[in-house]
């Protein structure tokens, strides 16, 4: 039997655009059929380094991706490949998840395991309706903000659950709504509806964020209110934009504190 940990690094290893989503897929399958053992003596993990991506998308600041909107075929285009990006990138965040972090129940694995495979799954969907209006994956640049921020945390189990999750990806809980109801105002009821399925397992993956967050935060005696005030200061003051999904968070595991924190800290970031 071998390990999750190396299951996980060959994940993140793969490159392909099909390829990667496919490993994520049979990693998961193999870990629900007791394939993957949680090694208790495994080495500790590499330092944390870019993972494997195809040549495209070509990756620049933010700044530098255009603006544009969904009354052009190129336009619905981007921002499909905009959130196909997400999860290509989402994918590598969860296995990284798996490997990084040692020591852990069993159910920390369990959860981001099958996160990994739900954003491979993600991936193809959004990849496939890209396919369908004459695109393809990498035909678009991007950014790497999510990786930079996973970068930023690989030395803590509890920031990069209290930033990855419950900030970065935690954005899809505000955006996407108004997104479906934009596109099915145009007629494209096929993207809607996979960004519903999105939306939907996205609160799940959220929630396995929160909880585990406060699962790090008990164990090393942290007030969780306090110190997710403390990281967003310290990390995320300039990624935070509201207005949030006050709904969709609380049921991915916020409290009132905390949304009340994540308001305040992008009021003043756009102060």
């Amino acid at each position: 039997m071998s390990s999750v940990y190396q299951a996980a690094a060959a994940v993140l290893a793969t490159a392909g655009v099909e390829e990667k989503p496919a490993a994520a897929r049979a990693m998961a399958a193999a870990f629900r059929a007791g394939q993957l053992a949680i090694d208790e003596n495994a080495p500790v993990p590499d330092a944390i380094g870019m993972p494997g991506r195809p040549a495209k998308p070509r990756l620049v600041h933010p700044r530098e991706l255009p603006r544009r909107g969904f009354g052009s075929l190129a336009g619905r285009a981007a921002f499909i490949h905009a959130v196909a990006h997400i999860e290509f990138n989402a994918i590598d965040l969860a296995c990284d998840a798996v490997y990084r972090f040692r020591g852990l129940p069993p159910q920390f694995y369990a959860d981001w395991v099958q996160v990994a495979d739900d954003e491979a799954r993600h991936f193809v969907m959004m990849r496939a309706r890209l396919n369908d209006l004459g695109f393809d994956y990498g035909d678009f640049d991007a950014h790497n903000g999510l990786w930079e921020m996973a970068e930023k945390t690989a030395h803590d189990g509890l920031a990069r659950m209290a930033l990855v999750p419950r900030v970065l990806e935690a954005r899809g809980l505000d955006v996407t709504p108004g997104m479906i109801e934009k596109l099915k105002s145009l007629g494209d009821t096929q993207t809607a509806a996979c960004l519903e399925i999105i939306l939907r397992e996205e609160i799940a993956h959220v929630a396995a964020g929160s909880r585990w967050y406060r699962w790090y935060c008990q164990r090393a005696g942290v007030e969780p209110r306090s110190r997710f005030r403390e990281l967003l200061h310290q990390y995320a003051s300039g990624v935070l934009h509201g207005p949030f999904n006050m709904e969709a968070r609380l049921m991915a595991g916020f409290d009132a504190d905390e949304l009340q924190s994540l308001c305040d800290a992008a009021e003043a970031a756009s102060a």
